[in-house]
């Protein structure tokens, strides 16, 4: 006879039951179940005992209240080796349960699902599975808890091996780190039930935030992910790393990638790779960017992806070297073979063609990535689209910079040349571009492409000035974005010898007279837009 006399199964994801339970069988271990899970093992021919019959007790209220009994929960939580809970167990004739395997209502599924209603939702809360989870968990050292079916084969191996030979299964600390997933999992379920409930209502009597925006900022921001791998190491070879999925809801970001060649992804690829696709979502028309080191380097739009991959990389064909590169139509075998002329790290596209393909897998050190419906994603436990930054000791949360410029209507001329319809163009793809690049950051660029990208600079002239130093095709003609306002007049002055015609910046100096005073004494047409473009 196992030592594990008795075992609850109740599970509504039920991969691998049947098999388990079968196992469970042939050991001589009586099983409990409930609802759907008791029906498929009865069909099977698998003996089992309704939980209702067990403990005396019908299901009641539509379901709601099953396992919410001291029969259930008084054979999990008694703990075998305190006399006063065998006492209490005995007197009230209350069997151990030795083995629970409980997984929970789809609750993350259900809120996937388009215009699901709150009614709908609220139904998937599962309470009694939970409650049975952490109740064993709790009691770890007497139960084995299981809630992962993944875990299934490895734990009923160990039933059959260990107690074949009259000891209890599984180690104290195996047991221990069933529980601890057991709690992992259980937070993760509440997280997402709180999230979700969050973006429906505004938090009662909170102390810290108001009315609509509360819906968006809770005063509790919990948040949960999933480990997917372990990266063979961080920014730098000392620094270990891994990779997390948001384990909320829908698969959203990177979750959905694939890597159709190529090692494993670095963490810097990642981090270039996600920057890219960012800036790639600017843009309709095909478009190809390049970034290096977290910062682009090379932007266009073109009637083909081939050609918007060519003025990209003109624009610094020296930083492209070794970067990753971005598209947002399927790549073709003409564009592979473009692509493949010179050393790439990463290319990342919607898909790739066949032809494309075979190409690509010709360079050994190069990764193709499927990106699906990857880019921005969502923080995890926050309504969607959060910006969520670690600092020490706590996080940083805002809305993400979705403020765009739709038409030149939407910039006010204040010099006394207004830009020709040329020039606002440019001025259109440089402020997209322009709020991607690390600030202090300068974008000079001509219809559809970039020219020369000045980034991350103390000094809003040195940007200005590695701009011009930073560009392989003529400045002149080009625009100038700027993703904040002139201090002082010297950019103009140096972008305005450098060739440069156009200007796009927020405004709001208090020395903006005297930078517009400069741009009309260059014959510089200059248009502000209100809008700020920081990114640190």
């Amino acid at each position: 006879m196992s030592n594990i006399r008795r075992a609850l199964l109740s599970v509504y994801n039920k991969d691998g039951v049947l098999d388990f339970a079968r196992g469970l069988q042939s050991l001589g271990i009586e099983l409990l179940s409930t609802g759907g899970t008791y029906a498929l093992l009865k069909k099977d021919g698998i003996a089992v005992r309704e939980v209702s019959s067990y403990t005396g007790f019908p299901e009641i209220m539509g379901g709601r209240v099953k396992t919410l009994h001291p029969m259930i929960h008084g054979g999990i939580l008694a703990k075998r080796d305190d006399p006063k809970h065998q006492e209490d167990a005995t007197r009230l004739g209350i069997p151990p349960i030795d083995l629970i395997a409980v997984n929970l209502y789809p609750f993350k599924e259900t809120i996937a699902k388009p215009d699901v209603a709150l009614e709908e939702a609220i139904e998937n809360i599962d309470i009694g599975g939970p409650t049975m989870l952490r109740a064993a968990a709790k009691n770890y050292k007497d139960v084995v808890v299981v809630v992962d079916p993944n875990d299934y084969s490895d734990i009923l191996k160990k039933i059959s091996d260990e107690n074949s030979q009259g000891t209890f299964p599984l180690s104290e600390a195996e047991r221990l780190g069933l529980a601890q997933k057991v709690f992992c999992h259980t937070a993760d379920y509440d997280k997402a039930v709180s999230s979700y409930l969050s973006g429906k209502t505004t938090p009662f009597n909170s102390p810290l935030i108001k009315g609509e925006i509360a819906k968006r900022f809770p005063d509790n921001l919990v948040l949960s992910y999933q480990k997917v791998q372990t990266l063979r190491y961080g920014e730098n070879p000392h620094q270990q790393a891994t990779f997390y999925r948001d384990s909320g809801g829908e698969a959203r970001g990177w979750a959905n990638a694939k890597i159709l060649w190529g090692k494993e992804m670095s963490y810097n690829n990642f981090l270039d790779a996600d920057s890219a696709l960012k800036l790639l979502k600017e843009f309709e028309p095909p478009a190809a960017v390049i970034v290096k080191h977290n910062n682009p380097c090379g932007i266009a739009t073109g009637k083909t992806l081939l050609e918007a991959y060519q003025k990209a990389k003109a624009a610094d064909p020296v930083s492209a070297f070794g970067g990753v590169a971005a598209f947002n139509r399927p790549i073709p075998d003409d564009l592979a073979t473009e692509i493949t002329s010179t050393f790439m790290e990463v290319v990342v596209a919607p898909s790739c063609d066949s032809d494309a393909l075979l190409i690509f897998q010709k360079k050994k050190d190069l990764r193709i990535l499927e990106a699906g419906k990857s880019g921005e994603g969502t923080a995890s436990g926050a309504p969607t689209g959060l910006d969520i930054r670690l600092i020490s000791g706590g996080l940083l949360v805002q809305d993400p910079n979705n403020k765009v410029l739709n038409d030149s209507n939407e910039m006010r001329v204040v010099t006394r040349r207004a830009p020709t319809p040329e020039e606002e163009d440019a001025m259109l793809f440089a402020w997209k571009v322009c709020k991607h690049i690390k600030s202090n950051a300068i974008v000079f660029a001509k219809p559809g492409y970039v020219v020369g990208i000045g980034a991350g600079q103390m000094s809003r002239v040195d940007s200005v000035e590695i701009a011009i130093r930073k560009a392989q095709v003529p400045i002149t003609g080009s625009v100038m974005a700027s993703d904040a306002f002139f201090p002082f007049r010297d950019g103009l002055d140096i972008a305005a010898k450098a060739g440069v015609s156009a200007v796009i910046q927020p405004g709001g100096s208090i020395r903006d007279k005297e930078v517009i005073a400069a741009a009309d004494e260059h014959q510089m047409a200059m248009v502000f837009t209100g809008i700020r473009h920081f990114r640190h």
